[in-house]
């Protein structure tokens, strides 16, 4: 009687013995990723209280510190504050002046404070990012903080990207997906320091950009999708909206118009674009390589030139994408000048193109970026024509591609693309010919043929586009599979803390 009397006060002294220590989290314990250049952990923590203020000495920074505190009020409750006159009692502090490149940041996370420096302000939204997954996953959540104060281990981490572009296309042309779905889409991506995103916005199967001097791009050709959906575009008014708020994350929105092929839907809108002036019916298949427009045609470039002239007006990132792929029907002699003569459009608007491999064949302009996906030989006519390439494997970066013979949602007529196979790549040593010096960036497409709802699109993005942010921001010296692994099953829970319905591989089972 006594000994058990015993064990249970033993045992209630265990349990309020360790509420009291509320031990300190451990820098191990984080999941940083993209991992960063240089980690090195110190002693001590960080205390984030509804006392805790944001100090910035110049206003370029106001807009991200904003951001920064909205973001942590949301969920904890606290009314931190963005001050301009340093506060008594520990801070945190944004600082520009360090000479590193653009996206570059130092993070210094010490008992007494912590900073943020940066070359520009892009770089201090990137150490912000790094800070986020430092702090506990329900910082994730609306409310998903109790208590009085959130700690952040001591750390100095200093950190630059691999490569300046870092990037996904989202397709949603052969589904259509909605303002706030693309808005979601982009707040996913700035976690892992993602910063461009492309927008395919027309195809076959759909126009989805409000073009005001061809309005029946949208009326007619914005009316269906895959499998003969009611389809969707975006007013001018929403693509702005969601420029500005990619803007907000420093991620820069890249319009696609693919052609002289995947035009259908254009096509079907108005007839004179046709060689024989006759309107083809709408598409809702998934087949590809039939439609082309007619490249001899007067009209054919004047509308074009009013298309690229109003998504300029809309677009203030530096690039318009004029696809360029699987024009099968359209004649290599017509395909050249064409794509040669689209270049000199987009170039007259101050804006640079970026058109699939397959825009190779015709002389390329200075500023042009082949986006490889499928030929290594069309790339590298790029690199010799002095182009730059950016790198979209689709055996590797392909997000549409299916985990494996089981996986319900996409395709695998590229491959089967497990996590491993998304990760354990590099994209300067991809391909004979093509050094890190010719490449723009990396991006990691998804298409969305089989795709139509948010949950599906993140079923397939997540957590392989996690993976490929990663190849484009870490050196490849200090990639590790195994270590990847590791990390990313500790950030299973911050994913499930931003119910993203992510595929829970098997590669990820914790070994019992």
């Amino acid at each position: 009687m006594i000994k058990s009397e015993f064990l249970k006060l033993s045992i209630l002294l265990l349990i309020g013995g360790l509420l009291a220590c509320d031990p300190d989290p451990k820098l191990s314990d984080k999941a940083l990723i993209p991992l960063p250049e240089k980690v090195q952990a110190q002693d001590g923590v960080f205390t984030i209280d509804e006392n805790t203020k944001i100090y910035i000495d110049r206003s370029e920074l106001e807009d991200v510190a904003q951001f920064f505190s909205k973001f942590i009020n949301h969920s904890t409750g606290f009314n931190i504050q963005v001050v301009t006159e340093k506060p008594e009692g520990d801070y945190i502090a944004l600082g520009l002046g360090l000479d590193v490149p653009k996206e570059g940041y130092e993070l210094d996370v010490r008992p007494d404070g912590i900073s943020i420096k940066g070359a520009t302000p892009e770089g201090i939204f990137r150490g912000f990012q790094t800070l986020r997954q430092l702090m506990p996953s329900a910082i994730e959540k609306v409310g998903g903080f109790e208590g009085g104060a959130w700690k952040v281990p001591g750390v100095k981490i200093e950190d630059a990207p691999e490569y300046g572009y870092r990037g996904s296309m989202l397709d949603v042309a052969r589904h259509f997906f909605g303002v706030e779905d693309v808005k979601r889409y982009i707040d996913l991506m700035s976690l892992y320091k993602m910063n461009y995103l492309h927008l395919h916005l027309a195809d076959d199967q759909g126009w989805r950009i409000e073009i005001k001097s061809w309005p029946m791009l949208t009326e007619i050709g914005g009316s269906t999708a895959v499998g003969g959906g009611e389809g969707g575009f975006y007013t001018q008014e929403d693509y702005m909206e969601i420029v500005e708020y990619a803007q907000e994350r420093f991620i820069t929105i890249v319009p696609e118009i693919d052609m002289p092929g995947h035009t259908n839907a254009a096509l079907a809108s108005y007839p004179e674009l046709n060689c024989n002036g006759e309107a083809p019916e709408l598409y809702t298949g998934t087949e590809v390589g039939f439609s082309t427009l007619c490249t001899d045609k007067e009209i054919t470039y004047q509308f074009i030139d009013d298309v690229v002239k109003e998504l300029v007006g809309l677009t203030p990132g530096p690039y318009i994408h004029i696809g360029g792929d699987e024009s099968h029907v359209t004649p290599l002699e017509d395909y050249i000048p064409f794509i040669e003569q689209v270049q000199d459009i987009v170039n007259s608007y101050d804006k640079k193109v970026i058109g699939w491999d397959e825009i190779a064949h015709a002389a390329l302009r200075p500023s042009a970026t082949a986006q490889y996906w499928a030929k290594a030989e069309n790339a590298k006519m790029a690199v010799d024509q002095g182009a730059k390439v950016l790198i979209s494997p689709a055996t590797r970066a392909y997000l549409d591609m299916q985990y494996d013979s089981t996986t319900q949602l996409g395709l695998h007529w590229a491959a089967y693309i497990e996590l491993d196979s998304a990760y354990l790549w590099d994209p300067a040593t991809l391909e004979e010919g093509i050094d890190k010096g010719d490449i723009l960036g990396v991006e990691a497409p998804l298409w969305t043929e089989t795709i139509s709802t948010m949950e599906e699109l993140e079923y397939m993005v997540f957590p392989r586009l996690i993976g490929i942010a990663e190849i484009a921001w870490t050196k490849p010296a200090l990639r590790d599979w195994d270590d990847y692994k590791s990390r990313l099953i500790k950030h299973e829970e911050r994913m499930k803390a931003l119910e993203v319905n992510y595929y829970s591989s098997p590669l990820l089972k914790q070994e019992e």
